[in-house]
């Protein structure tokens, strides 16, 4: 509840401050109204003018002439405040030079202007904010947790590995975990973009962050809160934003600068011409259109904004991208590379035929589960779904796995080899071909082939869909690696029209295969697994399955698909472009308006207006702009 009411707290801050903004902004204009009207119509002097004027330049520049006292404390003049705060201070001061008109009206709706301008900024701010923020709000405050016969509330933190939990209807899901009880239905919008609610039965895996419609349902836990779905999504969302594209890292250096070299022309130009011809109101007041021109804030606020804009609006459907830099590499992807099983395939493996050699169709089976009885790969996982009772008087013993290969062990004396081809070549054993689409399981005992097993992956829904889509956003090439044998690694291929695909590769071997393939272009690698995670981190962008995929995949990865559905690369790449594109059309205005000012500013062809148009104006289409990213 505590990070609720600081959340709440923080928010009610940010709405009472933008409301007093707006506040000051109404009266300014209304003061500023009523001046300009008495100006047209007295004939006081100048300095009754000023305290007429300077009445309505407090209530809207209080705040940042404060702002610009404080950097200049704190050894950072060169800030937007403190330029504005000497434009529009010169501006008041230079109608008291002889020969000068007032420019007090100016002064003001500069000044004006520019909170305007910091409106439009806050507006924007908020709207990318929530677009993350709508994350923040999967973090669970409670958990009820059964203890000693006891319902207990507490932190989530508190909750151990193996207890249970209650989750009542409306709860959110506190942690990872297996449903031992109960059935409901899970709003998943906030973690994976859906709006359409997936039904939970006992034994299904549940993710924390979801939400808990209609039933009570408890959960055996299986990890620890800190990491759990919620806990690694929040850090990947708090972090995300600490990661400058390339595009914010030039407009740092860029403001660095250029507003000090930009600050030295206005002082030339103010001081230089006035010492030669004596007009010193003229050359002054271009010095001072100089200064209001040269604060880069349209740069520094909406190219940061844009690419915020960007993450936010990707979360909401679903993708989490790991910082700005990221949006950088995956606009410029040309290949994409798709490992197969989980990532185009469902992973859930079934047994579609089994082909006894020389014993039964069971005791093949029989064996074939009892040697891969401790593997965690999918397709032990089928082998022992097909032949579930192990309660038998088998004795195993020396069970070796060999990545990539299959498993030998012994059972009730007899050496019992399970796996691929390469594995019965290696024991002796001489396989029999197999016409079936799927992946081919041998089994050999004592050297002797004993027969295959056959098991069938479905192919998702939207993968053919995903490959399509891709494309049609210009990737040049799309690749599908498989430590499958090549029959059921051209069938998928064919079925889902990737242009290149490899067969029999283990996990060292896909890492190969994307070494050769990263000379042609920003490579993204679609991976689920566990031994996905080594290709994830050398690929040029790593692209994970987060629902079902592994801890180790995601941690590895810079893009996260929180549904599991490859269709969401070619949105991925989509936002990443269009994010790139506007924060270049922000870079390309700013500069381009705030340079042609400057030159007309030199001869005396600028006005104050335009100056606050290039400043304030720019600012504000370039936040519009960014907007659009969201």
């Amino acid at each position: 509840m505590l990070h609720e009411d600081r959340h709440e707290h923080h928010h009610e801050e940010e709405e009472g401050e933008g409301r007093g903004r707006i506040v000051k902004v109404i009266v300014a204009i209304l003061l500023l109204i009523a001046a300009s009207v008495i100006e047209r119509k007295t004939d006081w002097q100048d300095w009754q003018y000023l305290l007429l004027f300077i009445v309505p330049y407090l209530v809207v520049g209080w705040e940042t002439l404060k702002e610009a006292a404080e950097g200049l404390v704190h050894g950072e003049a060169l800030n937007e405040d403190f330029l504005m705060s000497v434009a529009t201070i010169g501006a008041l001061a230079i109608g008291f030079m002889p020969g000068a008109e007032t420019q007090f009206a100016e002064a003001v709706f500069v000044m004006l202007f520019f909170q305007v301008g910091e409106m439009f900024e806050e507006v924007a701010e908020g709207r990318s904010r929530k677009s993350i923020e709508h994350l923040m709000d999967i973090r669970p405050d409670i958990a009820h947790v059964e203890r000693d016969g006891e319902l207990l509330t507490v932190s989530p933190e508190t909750v151990k590995t193996g207890e249970i939990i209650v989750i009542r209807p409306g709860e959110k899901v506190p942690m990872d975990g297996i449903v031992t009880e109960g059935t409901s239905s899970l709003d998943t919008v906030a973690l994976t973009g859906e709006s359409v609610p997936r039904s939970i039965n006992n034994g299904d895996e549940i993710l924390s962050g979801c939400v808990n419609l209609n039933g009570l349902i408890k959960v055996c836990t299986t990890k620890a809160f800190a990491e759990s779905t919620v806990s690694k999504i929040l850090d990947l969302v708090e972090n995300a934003a600490s990661s400058k594209s390339r595009s914010e890292s030039f407009i740092t250096r860029f403001a660095r600068i250029y507003t000090p070299i930009v600050v030295g022309l206005a002082v030339f130009v103010a001081v230089i011409p006035g010492l030669i011809t004596g007009e010193w109101a003229t050359w002054i007041y271009r010095g001072l259109l100089f200064l209001v021109v040269s604060c880069p804030c349209a740069l520094v606020i909406s190219v940061p904004l844009t690419f915020f804009g960007g993450l936010g609006g990707a979360s909401r459907k679903g993708i989490l991208i790991k910082g700005s830099n990221v949006i950088d590499k995956l606009a410029g992807v040309k290949t994409v590379v798709f490992d197969k099983t989980g990532t185009l395939t469902e992973g859930v493996f079934e047994v579609t035929a089994v082909h006894p050699q020389v014993i039964d169709k069971n005791e093949l089976l029989h064996l074939a589960a009892h040697v891969e009885r401790h593997s965690t790969h999918p397709i032990a996982m089928a082998l022992r779904n097909a032949y579930p009772d192990e309660q038998d008087d088998c004795v195993i013993s020396d069970v070796e796995e060999t990545a990539g290969h299959g498993v030998l062990a012994y059972v009730n004396g007899k050496r019992v080899v399970v796996g691929n081809i390469k594995l019965m070549e290696k024991v002796g054993a001489e396989c029999r071909p197999c016409h079936h689409e799927g992946t081919i399981i041998h089994v050999a005992i004592d050297g002797e082939y004993a027969g295959h097993i056959v098991i069938s992956d479905r192919i998702k829904e939207d993968s053919a869909q995903a490959v399509a889509d891709l494309k049609s956003v210009s990737i040049n090439k799309t690749v599908m690696l498989t430590g499958d044998q090549e029959a059921v690694a051209a069938a998928v291929a064919s079925r889902l029209k990737v242009d290149e695909y490899h067969a029999q590769l283990l996990p060292a071997d896909k890492v190969s295969m994307v070494e050769e393939l990263l000379p042609e272009g920003v490579l993204a690698f679609v991976g689920d697994g566990i031994n996905d995670a080594p290709v994830l981190t050398r690929a040029d962008i790593g692209i994970a399955m987060g629902a079902l995929g592994s801890d180790a995949a995601i941690e590895a990865a810079d893009v996260v698909l929180m549904d599991d559905k490859p269709s969401k690369i070619a949105l991925a790449i989509q936002i990443a472009r269009r994010t790139i594109r506007i924060a270049k059309q922000n870079i390309w205005f700013a500069i381009g308006i705030k340079v042609l000012v400057l030159l007309l500013a030199i001869p005396g062809l600028a006005t104050m207006w335009m100056a606050v148009f290039a400043d304030v104006g720019v600012t504000v289409l370039a936040v519009l702009n960014a907007i659009r990213t969201q």
